[in-house]
This record gives structure tokens, C-alpha cells and sequence, in this order.
């Protein structure tokens, strides 16, 4: 049985044939929302994290949401394989009381932020030369920065009204900010599916901009007045970038995404709208890395861990569930490497045509 699947979209698919997978093939690491899905990427970041993209010669860009943002942070820092072992120790061993308040929650993902990053955690994000990072926090326009929470429940009910037409009305609602230590070369500088700023990552604004991009409306606080940005409140990036929908690289090079599912939803709200598809174009130089059905249905439950299981499970029951797809996780990473060092498995590819 193999651990992992894997999808191409056209041309990548056509380049992994005739060379098979190498770090320098890629240009972007993408980096999904999902809370503790991540978890089962866990031992297949710890690959791709302490060994093939340090192989690299170039710049890598990376984007990321919510947790993706989180992770995607880790390799950026100067010791990336003790800062994502940080955050899967702190992230799945979360614990709270009974009925938790949005100040508890958010406290603790400030605290574990800070410990996943280090004293210097910060500097070396934002002064990394190779690796070019790219956080979605999305600040709400008009009413939706209000502080009456009557108001922003509104606010979001409307804004997915709107979506259910189309997601560019989220620009009518949300500024997509991409907070970045690559403003002038980012390939997302010219973005026009959705009103988009680009801002300036320093060591001042780096907390509050991952504590944005997972701030889940109503769960966590969300986060006012960012340095260096447009004054207003910020919320979860995956409102308008869930699994993501856009041109990720204009050159010939690939873009690499280890995601918990083949299926692609574009932003939070789309979640229910079954039609609602990414464009396949985008995903032309994509190579995504997914947990096969077959191992999946070897985990706990049958599943991939989410934020119902607060709600599933007892504490104990869900800290060893969390902890036992963590450790079969490490299959993960073990068959890509297989695979880069030998080609073998690269037969089993599957071609994104349609999602």
C-alpha cells in the first residue's frame, strides 16, 4: 500500500516524467488552511523541510494561510526541522478548559507562535534570502472591522451571500494581504482576482501577521492595526484563500503543494458551493503531494484530523489520536524520499485535468 498519492497538473506532469523530481525544479511551496489536517503532512514537511529544498540553489517563494502559514514560517527560520517540531509538540498537545474564550484561544496561539519562532525567530524570517515568504491575512472593509460582534456576524453573512455569485465580490468585503520579505519580486504583486496589498514583513509585524492568517472569525480575536499596513482588523486567510485559486508561477518552473486532500476549495466560504471549482489553469506547473485513500483509511477513526474533534472526542482520546497521525505521518515523508532517490513510484502520477 502507498502512503502517497500524487498530482500533476500538465506540464509539471510532462517534466517529472522526463526528470523526475529534484528541489530545483520548483519556484513555490504552497501552504494550506486547515488547522490540524496538517497534521498528517507532518513527517513529509520534515523531508521536504531538513533535506530536499535545502538542496536548492535559488530563492524559493512561499505562500501560505492559517496553519500553511505557520509551517511555512518554520522553514524560513535558521533551524527549520526544530521550529516544525515545535509547532506539531505545541500545536497537538493544545489543551483548554472546558468552555474556552476567544481571548483563552487566542493567547495560546500567540504563545505557541512565540515559541515555534524562538528568540530570533522573527529576524531570520524576515532577513532570509532564500526563502521568500508570503503570509494571507485579510482585513475586513467597512462595518466587518466593527467591534460589535452583531455587526461582524452580519458582516460575514452578507460577504458569503455575495460569494455564493462570485468571489470577486470579496473584494467588496476583504483586502487580501500577503505580508512578504519579497515585495518587489513577488509573483503576487499584480493579483486581480481580489483587491490584494502587498506589505513589507519585518520583525514588528511578523507575530501579529501569522496570528491574523489563523485567526478563524469569532474562535480567535483577529488582529487590529498591523504595523506597516492598512489600519482595520484582520482576520483568517483562508476567507479568501482556503486551498487557493491563482496563477502561482508565471516561468517554467514547478510549484510544489503538500495538501491533506486532492480536492481544492478556493476560499472559506466555498466550502458548501459544490460547483465552486479552482481553475484548472492554475494548477498547469503544480505538483501535489496527498495522503493516499488507502492510508488515510489506517489512521484513527478512518480520518484526517480537523477542529471537530475538540467537539468528537474527550482531551485524552483526541491528544493520542493527534499524536498517533503524527507518528504514521513519517510514511509520508519516507516514500518521498524513496522516490526522489530512486524514481520509483512516479508511474502511479496522477494528471490534474479537471477538480
Amino acid at each position: 500500500m502507498s502512503a502517497l498519492s500524487i498530482y500533476a497538473g500538465p506540464v509539471a506532469y510532462e517534466r517529472l516524467q522526463q526528470e523526475g523530481i529534484h528541489p530545483d525544479q520548483f519556484k513555490v511551496l504552497l501552504g494550506a488552511s486547515g488547522g490540524p489536517k496538517w497534521f498528517v503532512l507532518y513527517g513529509l514537511d520534515r523531508f521536504l523541510f531538513g533535506e530536499f529544498l535545502p538542496r536548492r540553489s535559488g530563492p524559493l517563494y512561499t505562500l501560505g494561510s492559517s496553519a500553511g502559514a505557520w509551517r511555512l514560517c518554520c522553514l524560513a527560520t535558521a533551524d527549520p526541522l526544530r521550529a516544525i517540531d515545535e509547532l506539531a509538540l505545541r500545536y497537538s498537545g493544545q489543551t483548554y478548559t472546558a468552555t474556552p474564550s476567544v481571548e483563552e484561544i487566542t493567547g495560546k496561539m500567540r504563545d505557541m507562535l512565540l515559541d515555534v519562532l524562538g528568540p530570533d525567530g522573527c529576524e531570520e524570517v524576515v532577513n532570509n534570502p532564500r526563502i521568500r515568504t508570503h503570509i494571507v491575512a485579510d482585513r475586513c472593509k467597512g462595518f466587518g472591522a466593527s467591534r460589535a460582534k452583531v455587526l461582524q456576524t452580519a458582516f460575514l453573512g452578507i460577504s458569503a451571500l455575495a460569494n455564493v455569485v462570485s468571489r470577486s465580490t470579496l473584494s467588496w468585503f476583504f483586502q487580501r494581504t500577503l505580508f512578504t520579505n519579497a515585495v518587489q519580486d513577488s509573483p503576487w504583486r499584480n493579483l486581480k482576482d481580489i483587491d490584494t496589498s502587498l506589505v513589507a514583513l519585518t520583525e514588528s509585524n511578523l507575530l501579529d501577521a501569522l496570528i491574523a492568517s489563523g485567526s478563524i472569525p469569532f474562535v480567535l480575536e483577529g488582529v487590529r492595526d498591523i504595523h506597516g499596513a492598512n489600519a482595520g482588523l484582520y482576520w483568517d486567510g483562508g476567507i479568501t484563500d482556503y486551498h487557493f485559486d491563482l496563477p502561482f508561477c508565471e516561468s517554467t518552473e514547478l510549484v510544489l503543494y503538500p495538501h491533506f486532500s486532492p480536492k481544492v476549495i478556493p476560499g472559506w466560504f466555498d466550502k458548501q458551493l459544490a460547483w465552486r471549482k479552482p481553475q484548472i489553469n492554475h494548477f498547469e506547473n503544480v505538483v501535489m503531494l496527498v495522503p493516499s485513500n488507502e492510508f488515510v483509511s489506517t489512521l484513527p477513526n478512518q480520518k484526517i484530523p480537523d477542529r471537530t474533534d475538540f467537539e468528537k472526542y474527550s482531551e485524552a482520546e483526541r491528544l493520542e489520536i493527534w499524536q498517533s497521525v503524527l507518528q504514521a505521518s513519517e510514511r509520508l515523508g519516507e516514500e518521498f524520499q524513496q522516490l526522489v532517490d530512486s524514481g520509483t513510484g512516479l508511474d502511479n502520477m496522477r494528471l490534474i485535468s479537471k477538480f
